[in-house]
């Protein structure tokens, strides 16, 4: 399953894993954009086994929707990809109330992973892959007083943060996985600089501001095309050599072949602050032991 399949990086990643015969779930807000992927992955690979799934991640009803329409379809799920994301985009509110980026990319995420882990656990090696970006190191530790930014907001110090989050969230996950014994594995990737439509989206709704537009020219310019840029997220997903707690990236950090580091600055402090924070915000548990006891 991938979020944000309809497009971009996601887009890419369903075309990859679908060419080697796995069956791929599209998630995705627009369900005609999906569809239209879809369409266009089987006009090149005739047989591939492809279905929609709608997800708004910036509703926690839809991804309770979506995670019992997956339980509902499929006896387990073996890889989850959390590709789905918006960017420097203007001050906003989901339909819950958080940040747009922190709830989108990082929060519905988060309750999207809780609700699939037990499919995850059925599978024979579950895995989870999370997709941050070099944004991160400008990211801070999320702050359990105020972590919507409210009267703090900037689009990049809030994309920073929900980057941030999306890396210290794999560490943490892969954490408690080993703790529960469990077979479920959780990796992060990140795809280096690339030029999807979310950069042309971040200039559009964000009026063309100084820091969007000089992104956008750089990933024009010196980016990766997304079927390149998504080869860190794949070989995240299928390298049966990785272990858990592994960051997937660029070898030359914004371009290269993918390769494998572990992840840093995600310490278990920032990682059980995310955590607490996580859940108390979505208002729902999310006890790994538990969920993914099996047996």
């Amino acid at each position: 399953m991938i979020t944000g399949a309809n497009g971009g990086l996601g887009f890419a990643a369903a075309r990859a894993l679908a060419n080697r015969g796995t069956t791929v779930v599209l998630a995705a807000r627009d369900v005609a954009k999906a569809n239209a992927a879809r369409n266009a992955i089987r006009r090149e690979f005739p047989d591939a086994n492809l279905d929609v799934v709608p997800l708004d991640l910036a509703s926690l009803t839809s991804v309770r929707t979506a995670a019992e329409t997956i339980g509902a379809r499929y006896a387990c799920l073996d890889i989850l990809i959390n590709n789905a994301g918006v960017m420097g985009v203007p001050e906003q509110s989901t339909a819950d109330g958080f940040e747009m980026q922190f709830g989108v990319d990082h929060l519905g995420h988060f309750a999207l992973t809780g609700r699939l882990l037990a499919h995850l656990a059925a599978a024979p090696a579950g895995r989870v892959v999370t997709v941050t970006s070099f944004a991160r190191f400008v990211g801070r530790t999320v702050d359990p007083e105020n972590p919507h930014l409210h009267g703090r907001y900037d689009p990049w110090r809030a994309y920073g943060q929900a980057k941030q989050a999306n890396l210290v969230f794999a560490a943490e996950l892969d954490h408690r996985l080993v703790a529960a014994d469990s077979s479920v594995r959780s990796v992060a990737a990140h795809p280096g600089l690339s030029h999807t439509g979310l950069q042309v989206r971040s200039v559009t709704e964000s009026a063309g501001g100084r820091a969007q537009r000089f992104w956008d020219r750089a990933a024009r310019r010196f980016g990766m095309p997304p079927a390149v840029a998504t080869a860190s997220i794949v070989r995240a997903a299928t390298d049966t050599g990785g272990r858990g707690g592994e960051l997937y990236g660029p070898r030359w950090v914004t371009f290269g072949p993918p390769v494998r580091r572990p992840i840093l600055r995600a310490g278990r402090h920032a990682g059980r602050i995310l955590w607490d924070v996580s859940e108390r915000e979505i208002g729902e548990v999310v006890d790994v032991a538990a969920i993914t006891n099996v047996s």
